[in-house]
């Protein structure tokens, strides 16, 4: 194999396995208890979350919501808070931009 192909495998396995560990990070957190991707559960779907805040600066604001809880962004159901010892600062940090990428 080539250097470049090699390359392009380990870029392509790592991006695999730190999907798998913000999936994880997310069902350990409870996130996937009111949230899937494609349809609203008890919260948003992740698709309605990163169309409401497509092309906008809003990874330190979504923390912030998640940290805090709330409601009112997506219906009356509140959202509880989720603190970092259900999942940490940079867990939840790639799961809010993976769900941005949705």
């Amino acid at each position: 194999m080539n250097t470049q192909v090699l390359a392009a495998l380990a870029l392509t396995l790592a991006a695999t396995g730190a999907a798998a560990g913000t999936e994880e990070a997310m069902n350990q957190a409870g996130c996937m208890a009111c949230h899937s991707r494609d349809k609203k559960i008890v919260g948003p779907s992740f698709k309605d979350i990163a169309a409401r805040y497509k092309g906008q600066d809003v990874i330190a604001t979504l923390m912030q919501k998640v940290r805090t809880g709330g409601k009112g962004s997506f219906g009356p159901i509140p959202m509880a808070p989720t603190g970092p010892d259900k999942i940490s600062d940079a867990d939840l940090k790639a799961a809010i931009e993976s769900i941005l990428k949705s």
